[in-house]
């Protein structure tokens, strides 16, 4: 039996809050290591690496091309929007 919309729209809400926490720890101990310059030079790198593997790496069975194409493309821009929204706090 599939699970219906509800549970799947939660299980991937979950997921999503999961990995985000877990990626905002990490960008936490970063602030540590150099100061800004530093630090937006890593969050650049992370991006650039994340996007490429997605692209080149990636990839789904049972999915046609166009469903590929799609999914790399709105996991990339999750990347980068989530990536671009964490600044270094000069406080």
């Amino acid at each position: 039996m599939a699970p219906d919309m509800n549970e799947l729209q939660v299980i991937n809400t979950s997921w999503q809050i999961a990995i985000q926490e877990i990626l905002r720890m990490v960008i936490r101990d970063m602030y540590h290591a150099g100061g800004e310059a530093n630090f937006k030079a890593q969050i650049k790198r992370i991006e650039e690496a994340a996007v490429d593997s997605i692209y080149t790496d990636l990839r789904l069975r049972g999915t046609n091309e166009w469903t590929e194409v799609l999914v790399k493309e709105r996991a990339s821009n999750f990347v980068t929007s989530l990536l671009t929204s964490f600044t270094y706090d000069r406080a």
